[in-house]
């Protein structure tokens, strides 16, 4: 029996129930990908749903992931088959499909990211099966290496989150605590009992149905303790906001220092 065309590490982390730690990356980079894929994350995101990335650039920044156990996601602009379909095509391991509030819904995001007859996805020779070389091979193991992720953002899909939960090829159910406090008009009101209450729920949905449920945290801490509240799959924050962080930290501490050697800081 011939070597597998890949194995989907992310796909490995989620069946164990290990945590599995990425990034969002919002600036339409290749080279950005290919330095944040250095540092140690099981994952990173490409966002083309709010992101600026084309699909050339989207490719560029998979090809800035290669040699490394970073596996690439993309979160497509729609739970539409054609942007799916593309985002797999330029190489992403997996997708996060936004607005999945119903089971119907669930149910075409995991059709479009499955080749029949489990799906919908077109077959089709290229970069993500060396341009037809690995074809065969690549579409036998597909359906059992792609990782699919609906985002529950709204009231609606949190009323829905357990048949979400039941569809068969959903691997996880994520929040994006902005958009869901938003949508229960508490936006960032992250200590309401009502938004941790809806949290309760798709945890439980997730943990009922045997599937990963995720989320959007924006420190290390906040890392920590979605770890120890039962979620698996996490973002930590974005490349924009880490480097946004980083320079605020770093000038803070020079005019600090500057203010207290007397020198003034006004302009900086």
């Amino acid at each position: 029996m011939s070597d597998p065309v890949f194995e989907n590490r992310l796909k490995k982390l989620l069946v164990q129930g290990q945590p599995a730690i990425g990034q969002w990356l919002v600036l339409p980079s290749p080279a950005v990908a290919e330095l944040l894929a250095g540092y140690g994350m099981d994952w990173l995101l490409i966002d083309t749903e709010h992101g600026a990335a084309d699909w050339e650039t989207v490719e560029g920044m998979i090809r800035g992931m290669k040699g490394t156990p970073v596996v690439p996601l993309v979160r497509v602009g729609g739970n539409d088959p054609v942007l799916i379909k593309r985002a797999l095509d330029r190489g992403a391991l997996g997708v996060i499909v936004p607005l999945v509030n119903t089971a119907e819904q669930a149910r075409a995001a995991v059709a479009a990211c499955k080749y029949p007859p489990d799906g919908i996805r077109g077959v089709a020779g290229g970069r993500a099966n060396r341009y037809g070389a690995d074809l065969v091979q690549y579409v036998a193991e597909w359906n059992q290496q792609v990782v699919v992720v609906c985002q529950l953002e709204t009231r609606e899909a949190l009323e829905n989150a357990e048949q979400i939960a039941a569809v068969p090829g959903i691997d996880v159910l994520f929040i994006g605590p902005n958009d869901l406090s938003a949508n229960l008009n508490q936006f960032r009101q992250f200590e309401n009992p009502e938004f941790k209450k809806a949290l309760d729920r798709i945890l439980r949905a997730a943990k009922v149905h045997g599937k990963t449920a995720g989320i959007m945290a924006s420190t290390a801490e906040d890392t920590l303790t979605y770890i120890d509240q039962g979620f698996r799959l996490i973002s930590v924050g974005s490349d924009a906001r880490m480097l946004g962080g980083s320079a605020a930290s770093t000038y803070e501490k020079i005019r600090k220092g500057l203010n207290e050697r007397k020198i003034p800081t006004t302009g900086r």
